[in-house]
């Protein structure tokens, strides 16, 4: 009996972990701000969890019928919790927070209950040192197991619905084991028993249904039809359709709109290019889609592409599925690009080529992890990478809706020594867009573009670098890795025009 309780507690520990992780990943994913949200989950859950440690001492007997009952509440809450969450927030978002905060307290205070009474029920045949020892041992051992497989294995593999799901079955069939255990010793064995396997098949048609509840939850997130979603290793991908409009959105946010993303990246790619006529060699750090590519690839001049982006099912998306290849017209099979599937800041690190023209088209720094791309450590490696008389062009969020955030990255750019040309032109589905070209000396405008565009003219690219008063240059902070300025300030001036 202790050896099958000691894994018991290998098996809790784990699902206890495993239910803070979803938790914390799936706030970060609908509300943004990945560290925030995971430092306030893990500390309401790590407060619960001495609520319920604390509350233990007032369970004083039938020790085994209460560990396996808590057993059954923790599979059954925490197993269903990502599946709450999700259908909270597309169906009734104003809520979402309370919810969430209050399923983790739940889930954590059971918890905290699990690992006492364990102790407990083991005292009478383990000494006290070495029960605390191994139980405490078991505990962290579970722990880690989670902390690596979940991020490595069940979210991109299973998803956070059915990874939970998962833990909640882990949790019933230890509570089964359990009963098997102590058997008749248990006094209402019979309605223990009666109660895990209703929670086991409730489990299991969770688990089994879980991709058309997800697919439930997203038809309420999203207004138009869903043709695509899959949960990678980085993120969530959905591509929506409504007649002719295709639409990318990357965990809940919008990336572009097939109605007028032509005008996003014209404005990204021509600039720059049309104003380098010896470019030969481009970088685009991002772009997955293969848009900013299809752009660049107008210029016969251009002899090499290299793209590197994160997400290998990203750009196997854009490359194998006939819709979104009709968009990027096959730009990610043509002969002059490469395409490297790695993070770009190692990547940088690690690779010695120089570049005419890099191309930076990475989501909005709502996190740390995008704010490092957007950091004067990443400029300043950037700048290694930049031929003598090269040109560096970065997708710079809204400097209407985001003005300050927009003008950091200016300011970063210049704190590294670059010179900088901001500039920003209207896209319908975001608004008033920023961009920056910065290189080593002062940049000057191509008179006219040497191929077809759709909505840049000579004309309008000179409005372009004219800057209204509502966003004209304002004071801000450099954005250092060792602080992540910029995501703070970007959360703020977001969320302002989000609520």
């Amino acid at each position: 009996m202790r050896h099958a309780l000691l894994f018991s507690v290998f098996v809790v520990a784990s699902c206890g972990l495993a239910y803070e992780l979803i938790a914390a990943a799936l706030s970060s994913y609908v509300l943004g701000d990945s560290v925030t949200q995971f430092s306030t989950v893990i500390g309401t859950y790590l407060f619960a969890m001495g609520v319920g440690s604390w509350l233990s001492k007032f369970i004083e007997r039938a020790l085994a019928v209460r560990f396996i009952q808590i057993e059954l509440l923790v599979g059954v809450i925490g197993g269903f919790s990502a599946m709450l969450l999700f259908m909270v927030f597309a169906y009734a978002a104003e809520p979402f927070r309370l919810v969430l905060y209050g399923t983790v307290f739940v889930t954590g205070a059971l918890v905290g209950l699990e690992i006492p009474l364990i102790m407990r029920i083991l005292k009478s045949e383990v000494a006290f040192k070495d029960l605390v020892a191994q139980v405490l041992s078991f505990d962290y051992l579970g722990a880690l197991a989670v902390s690596i497989l979940f991020p490595l294995v069940l979210a991109p593999r299973l998803g956070l619905m059915r990874s939970s799901l998962l833990f909640g079955l882990m949790n019933v069939l230890v509570a089964l084991w359990a009963i098997r255990l102590f058997g008749e010793t248990l006094r209402p064995a019979r309605a223990l028993r009666a109660q895990g396997v209703a929670a086991l098949l409730l489990l299991l048609v969770g688990f089994a249904f879980a991709e058309r509840l997800t697919a439930l939850a997203e038809e309420g997130i999203y207004a138009d039809q869903i043709i695509h979603a899959e949960s990678t290793p980085y993120q969530r991908i959905v591509i929506t359709r409504w007649r002719e409009d295709i639409r990318l959105f990357l965990n809940g946010n919008l990336q572009f709109s097939s109605r007028d993303e032509y005008r996003y990246h014209e404005a990204l790619v021509h600039p720059a290019l049309a104003a380098l006529p010896a470019a030969r060699r481009v970088l685009i750090l991002g772009g997955g889609d293969g848009l900013a590519a299809r752009e660049v690839l107008k210029y016969p001049r251009v002899e090499s592409i290299v793209l590197v982006d994160l997400d290998a099912r990203m750009t196997d998306l854009f490359r194998r599925n006939a819709l979104l290849r009709h968009l990027n017209q096959g730009a990610l099979d043509s002969p002059k690009l490469l395409v490297a599937n790695q993070d770009a800041l190692k990547w940088l690190e690690t690779n010695q080529e120089v570049f005419d023209l890099v191309l930076i088209d990475f989501p909005d720094p709502s996190n740390h992890a995008l704010g490092k791309l957007y950091s004067s450590a990443f400029y300043r490696l950037l700048e290694k990478h930049l031929s003598a008389r090269g040109l560096v062009v970065v997708q710079a969020t809204s400097p209407f809706y985001a003005r300050k955030t927009f003008w950091s990255i200016v300011a970063t750019l210049e704190d590294v020594g670059f010179t900088t040309a901001p500039y920003h032109a209207y896209v319908p589905s975001f608004g008033e867009w920023g961009y920056i070209i910065a290189g080593r000396t002062t940049f000057t405008p191509a008179t006219s573009f040497p191929v077809a565009t759709r909505f840049l003219t000579p004309a309008t690219q000179r409005l372009m670098f004219d800057f209204p008063a509502d966003m004209a240059r304002v004071p801000a902070e450099v954005n250092r890795v060792n602080n992540q300025s910029l995501v703070r300030t970007f959360e703020e001036e977001w969320g302002r025009v989000m609520r």
